[in-house]
Formats: structure tokens, sequence, C-alpha cells
């Protein structure tokens, strides 16, 4: 007879018989975590399966009359509203089945499937009852989704519309999207349908808003749009909306000539006193402001608002004078062509002011070879990247300084015709496009470092007509139309451009490396982290509250001169030099401005 092993003796043999063999083998880790990714991905899709048929289901959520099985521990598992509803002292914890009020039955059978597949396919026609069921039942993450669905709809067209709706949705993730886009694109967003219709609450809050990117000639503009749309009923909000343009940034001319003759704004006495404080103040060119008028003064510019380095004209390459226009973008660190200068214009003077680029003067090539000083003006809007004719200078010149404060641009000295070195002074006013000679300069001097700061402006030395230096600071009273002078040993500059800093004027280098920074204050000279060149004919400006120097001649270390393409930023907080690359040519003799634009709007190139 075949004899049989007990099952619980052949069990043991067994084991016995793996162990022998795990014993043979090379030591081996103690522990295998194992995770079954499959189980854990179907689960859900099994209880769905389940629940269609009806298995183990112990709850029906009612809607319309219809019912739809479910398991609690599903719902439970996947909502805080169905977890207090189940797991504490409701009545509704024994209830067989649920009516949820509110939610339409194809609403509550599209979200039990999330629920059990996570997958849901949300439409313009569902998007909105399918928010305010998540919302309801809380289902935060499918709440969101339909938010980034709606955030995927917006235009300027609808921006508004979807800010209301996110208002009576609590969606704050829709309403920040949809008001950055507002604040992006207002200038298309004041045409749509819905613009007309804000309260005067919400149009304040648009209106004060630093984001906002938009010239303050529009938001005026904007705000009287708004008013005509219900004149009898907003005519007397016109002072209350006028505080919020930003006088200060807005173009002389335009505010005297338009603003300050609109219906509207003469209607209003406060409207008025506001514009007549702003003309005595720019009248006095003055630094005082009233009271009344500070906040609005003070107001900055908009955070869109941006300032861009622009380089222009100059000795390209060493060869013939350049039209080249360039714009600096910090963003990407490239360089962008803007539309080329009219005339090929030796020595003219460049400045920016209100967002438009002058270039003055200069000498220009005529036919033969004749050079002829000019007096033509031309400006450059970034609004058409398009050149025109300005009101002409006085006197033909080039080789001259030139200096911006308040609306004012300021020529002085520079060459005439007959090459004689001059001493006039003219005065070109934006308010009133009239330009008039003011007080000269007590003594002539060409290439000297200009600039201006608190109702004057200095001139550091530079060169009399034997080219010798003059050792002397002179400075003019703007509101006095006075001139004065200082002569010092601590100024010898020639070719040296000025650029001023809170209330430090920098003369950069000029025949040396040196750099020194005049404090006004104290009338004291303070020593500069050193240029690495000695360097003349460069261009520098103030953009953010850096200098930054570009192009110019430099001596080498064999005593040569060499143009440069160079392209340096000095930080006054640390005293120090960075470079930033260098420009896309060598370059000399030209100009360099800051230009303000406002930065969400397409750039030419």
């Amino acid at each position: 007879m075949k004899r049989t092993m007990k099952p619980g003796l052949a069990a043991e043999k067994n084991k016995k018989k793996a162990q022998k063999i795990i014993s043979l083998d090379e030591p081996i880790s103690e522990v295998l975590h194992f995770k079954d990714k499959i189980l854990t991905s179907t689960l859900l899709l099994e209880l769905n399966t389940l629940r269609k048929d009806r298995i183990l289901t112990d709850v029906l959520l009612c809607s319309e009359g219809k019912e739809i099985p479910c398991h609690r521990n599903v719902l439970v598992s996947s909502s805080p509203y169905f977890y207090a509803m189940f797991c504490s002292s409701f009545l509704e914890t024994q209830k067989p089945q649920i009516n949820l009020q509110g939610v339409p039955y194809d609403i509550l059978t599209s979200m039990v499937e999330y629920v059990y597949t996570g997958s849901i396919s949300i439409t313009m026609e569902l998007v909105l009852p399918l928010m305010q069921a998540a919302s309801m039942l809380q289902y935060g993450r499918l709440f969101e989704a339909c938010s980034t669905f709606l955030q995927a709809q917006l235009s300027p067209d609808n921006c508004l519309s979807m800010i209301r709706l996110s208002e009576i949705l609590h969606c704050s993730s829709l309403s920040e999207k949809a008001r950055e886009l507002a604040m992006k694109s207002f200038s298309d967003v004041v045409v749509s349908e819905d613009f007309c219709e804000l309260s005067l609450t919400e149009l304040v809050s648009y209106l004060e808003d630093d984001r906002l990117c938009v010239e303050e000639e529009q938001v005026f503009e904007t705000l009287l749009a708004w008013i005509h749309h219900d004149p009898f009923s907003r005519r007397g909000t016109i002072h209350d909306l006028f505080r919020r343009v930003r006088l200060r940034h807005v173009h002389p001319s335009y505010l005297f000539q338009f603003i300050a003759n609109d219906p509207l704004v003469q209607s209003s006495s406060l409207c008025t006193e506001i514009i007549e404080s702003v003309r005595r103040l720019l009248f006095s060119v003055g630094t005082y402001c009233p009271g009344d008028l500070e906040p609005m003064w003070a107001a900055p510019r908009r955070q869109n608002c941006k300032e861009a380095l622009v380089v222009i004209g100059g000795r390209k390459n060493g060869e013939r004078t350049s039209r080249e226009a360039l714009l600096y973008d910090e963003q990407t660190h490239c360089w962008q062509w803007l539309a080329k200068v009219p005339l090929r214009l030796y020595r003219p003077a460049y400045v920016c002011m209100h967002s438009i680029l002058y270039v003055l003067g200069g000498l220009t090539m005529r036919a033969g070879g004749q050079c002829t000083p000019s007096n033509t003006v031309y400006t450059l809007s970034l609004k058409t990247n398009q050149w025109r004719m300005g009101e002409p200078m006085l006197t033909p010149r080039y080789s001259h300084q030139s200096s911006t404060y308040l609306h004012f641009i300021f020529i002085l000295g520079g060459l005439t015709a007959d090459g004689q070195l001059s001493n006039e002074v003219e005065r070109y006013d934006t308010m009133f496009n009239q330009w008039e000679a003011m007080a000269p300069v007590p003594t002539a001097v060409l290439h000297p470092a200009v600039a201006a700061h608190n109702q004057r402006i200095y001139v550091f030395g530079g060169e009399d007509a034997s080219q010798k230096p003059v050792r002397m600071i002179q400075v003019y009273h703007i509101g006095r139309n006075l001139w004065c002078r200082l002569e010092t040993r601590m100024v010898k500059n020639v070719c040296a451009p000025a650029a001023v800093i809170d209330d430090k004027i920098y003369i950069v280098g000029g025949y040396t490396r040196r750099m020194v920074a005049y404090n006004v204050k104290t009338n004291r000279f303070e020593k500069c982290e050193n240029m690495k060149a000695r360097k003349m004919h460069h261009s520098a400006t103030v953009v953010n509250d850096k200098i930054y120097v570009t192009g110019g001649r430099f001596i080498n270390s064999h005593e040569s001169v060499e143009d440069s393409d160079s392209f340096d930023c000095y930080d006054p907080t640390t005293d120090s030099w960075v470079s930033m690359g260098t420009l896309p040519f060598k370059l000399f003799d030209h100009g360099s401005v800051p230009l303000v634009y406002l930065s969400d709007k397409f750039l030419p190139t």
C-alpha cells in the first residue's frame, strides 16, 4: 500500500526546502516593498462597475425625480460635503435616498462619473452649473478645473463679465486672471459692451490700479466715455474720477489744450482748481507742490510703464554717420531696431521727454561735400515708430549740449555756421510748442558735462575755443534765468557725459577712467569706481537708477585710439561696474536716452 503524507507535514517539509534553497543564495534584501499599481488604478473602475450593476450600493442620490445608486464610502472619501453628511449626526446619515436640490440630473450624473473615474468633459454649456455643483458639494479640484477652462476663454470682450461671474462663484483664481487681462488690455476693454456698465466703485478701482497698462491721456478719455454713457446720473462723478488721473505723466499740451478745455472739466470748480494748481507749478518751474495737489502729483508711473535705453546716431564702425536708433530690451537682453533717423546728422543733440525722442540740430552733408549746421528737429514716438518734423530751433548748430527739466528742453552752446563756439541758450516749451532765447552761458565751452537737477542746470568743465580745459562749474537757475560760476580744480573733463541719480551728478570719464559724483547738497565731489578703460566721445544715461555707458573711443595699451562697442552698467548702490555685453557695432559721438514705454504693448522691430 502506498503511504500518503499528512497535509500539515507536507507543508512543513516544503517550507524547509524553500528555506534551504534561499540559504544557498547570496544575501538578499530582508523586505520587499510591493505596490500594486494596477490595483489602485482599477479599484475605482471596478467600484463604478459595481455601482452601475447596483451591487453593494447603499445610497441613492436623487435629482429631478431620477436616482443614481452610489456607495456611501466612495462619496465620503471624495468630498468633505458627503463626509459631514454621512459621518455626523445629520438625519441623512441613515437615509437610503438623498435629494440634492439645485443640482440638475445631467450635472449630477457627470459628477458621479467623475468621482468614480476621475474624468469629466467640461464644455461652455456645462461649465457654470458644473462649477456651482462642485462648489456646493465641495469638489475643489473640479471647481478649479472649471476655472481653468473659463480662464482659457478669456478675452478683452468678456473679461469684465468673467470678473462679475467669479464674484458670484467666489472663484479667486478666475477673478485674478480676468482682472490681469483687463489691466493688460485696457485699451480694448474700454470699447467692450460691459465697460460702460461698470459702477463708479469698480471704475475707480481700475483707474487706481498701478498695473493698468495704458497711458495717462487715455485714462482721462476713458473716464469721459464712461460719464457720457449716462451723463444725467454720472456728471457729478467727474471730480472723483479726475483725481485718479496721474497728471504729472500727462503731456502738458494735452493737459492744457484738451483736458482743461473739456466742458465736463470746466463744469467742475474742483477740477479747474486742480488744473490751475498744475499750471502754477509748471510756470513757476518750482518743486513746491500745494498740499491738495501732492497726492496726485506724487503718484508714480504705473507698473507697466518701463524705462528702456535707446542708443541713436553717432559714427558707426568708424565710417559715416549712422541713422540707426536701437532700443535695448532688458528682459531679452536684445537690441531692437527702431525707424531710422531721416537724415545723417553729425553731432546733433538727443533728449527724450513724454515718451518722445527728439533729435535736435546737427551737421548735415550737402551736395558737393558741403557741411551745413541745421536747426531741424525730428521726433519719434513708439506709438507709430515714425519720425516727424518738430518746431525748428532758433539757431542752426552742432556739437551742442541738451538737457530737460519739467516740460522744457534746453539747448546750450555748440558750434554755429561760421564755426564759432557759441554761448547761446535756447529753451523749447513742449506745452506751447515754441522756442525762446534764454540767458547765455557766461563762458562758452565745447564738450562739457551737462545735467539738470532741482531747478538748475549744471555745466561742468569742457574746453574753450583754444581747446584748453575749463576748470569751472557754471550753474543756471531755470526759474530766475540767471547764471553763476564756480571755479574749481576738481573739474577737468572734456567729452564726458553726465548722469543724475538722486542728489548726485555723475561725470563719466572723458580722456580718463575716472568717474566722480558731484553732490549738489554738499557741493562736494566724491570719487567712484573707475571705468575699465580711458574713454571719450561715449554716451551715458540713467535707466532704472543705474548708469548705462555705451560705445565711445578708448586708449588701448599701446596708447592708440580705438572705437568701442562696449556696453557697461554702473550701480551706485554697490559702486561697481558690470559688462552688459556689446553693442551691435562700434559707435562713438552718439546719443543715449531713457525712453518710457508700455511694456505689454508691441515694440517695433
